[in-house]
């Protein structure tokens, strides 16, 4: 088990573009997966992608489980892992929800952030396919975030209202009444 500490905001690697995976079934980019993955784990995400864990490559994983703040998942979905990833459609359709992240004051901020509702992205996975997913709902608001993360924007940057903006304490309580 390799739990990486999080890279927090206003550090370079977290503002900056990261770069395109060359060697895409290289031992590098594996140790680097799986240090996502337990990363992600560990602290409780659904979602974690490379800057996070200091490293400026395009490889992020998604992973939609129970987790601390998000107890009620409907529809789990199983690890992805996405190498050199690109957004290749949205919908006209935008839809607002809440956003954490674990970059941001090690997850204690959640904010409204208004994304397209349906995306599509083509990637690499683990072992070198490109594949392609279009997808919706909590799915595609995860590979949008990641996606973000790896061009160097937080979802700070895109809240839509600050005034309800939450701690997680508020988050979870938030949850609990729906």
């Amino acid at each position: 088990m390799a739990i990486k500490k999080t890279s927090e905001i206003g550090s370079k690697v977290i503002r900056s573009r990261s770069k395109e995976v060359e060697k895409i079934t290289s031992l590098r980019v594996k140790k680097i997966i799986v240090d996502l993955v337990d990363t992600m784990r560990h602290v409780n995400l659904v979602g974690m992608a490379a800057p996070q864990i200091g490293i400026g490559s395009r490889i992020f994983v998604t992973e939609i489980r129970k987790t601390i703040t998000r107890k009620n998942i409907s529809k789990p979905d199983p690890l992805k892992v996405f190498i050199n990833p690109e957004i290749t459609k949205t919908s006209k359709k935008l839809v607002d929800g809440y956003e954490g992240c674990g970059s941001v004051a090690s997850g204690g901020l959640f904010g409204i952030v208004r994304r397209p509702e349906t995306v599509s992205v083509r990637a690499f996975d683990e072992t070198g396919e490109e594949f392609e997913l279009e997808t919706s709902g909590l799915l595609a608001r995860i590979i949008q975030h990641e996606i973000d993360h790896l061009d160097g924007i937080c979802f700070i940057d895109k809240v839509t209202d600050t005034k309800k903006l939450l701690g997680r304490q508020e988050y979870i309580k938030m949850g609990r009444k729906k």
